[in-house]
């Protein structure tokens, strides 16, 4: 599985600390789409809107009935100060469903999962630690969508807004 990574200045350390850690999980291909480099001036919507490009692009759409996705998916992770942001340009996209995630209950990074089929992970590095952002995209690259009809007649339906 693909995942493309960006961040903004905010985040731009734990994004260099997530890279190898996905790498390390097995069967994901990090993609880093920027920064390279750090600067203090960049704007998260110039760095996260290629990402959320990118998912948006290569995502297959679930359709009633037919819940194959393409052998190779993309999912993103997104990095900012809070998340907010982040989050909310990925899912200016179609096919973006992104969940931001800046500490608290990690059942809310399950439930994207599972109930809505989230491609987009959207972390608060000002918020989080390290430790927890590693834990947060841990559970979220290993909790499956469950294809329950109930929720791929709701996917469809954001799918239809856009």
């Amino acid at each position: 599985m693909k995942i493309y990574i960006a961040s903004d200045h905010a985040g731009y350390e734990l994004k260099e600390k997530l890279k190898p850690y996905i790498a390390s999980l097995g069967n994901y291909e990090v993609e880093d789409l920027g920064p390279k480099e750090y600067h203090e001036t960049d704007d998260y919507p110039d760095l996260c809107a290629p990402v959320a490009r990118a998912v948006s692009e290569n995502w297959k759409s679930i359709t009633e009935g037919d819940l194959e996705k393409e052998k190779i998916a993309t999912h993103a992770i997104v990095i900012g100060g809070s998340s907010i942001g982040e989050a909310i340009v990925a899912n200016r996209y179609k096919r973006g469903r992104a969940v931001g995630y800046y500490g608290g209950p990690i059942d809310i990074i399950k439930l994207s999962r599972l109930h809505n089929d989230t491609n987009v992970l959207s972390l608060g590095a000002r918020l989080i630690n390290p430790e927890e952002a590693m834990y947060a995209v841990k559970i979220w690259l290993t909790t499956e969508f469950t294809g329950e009809e109930r929720h791929v007649r709701r996917i469809n339906k954001l799918e239809a807004l856009s």
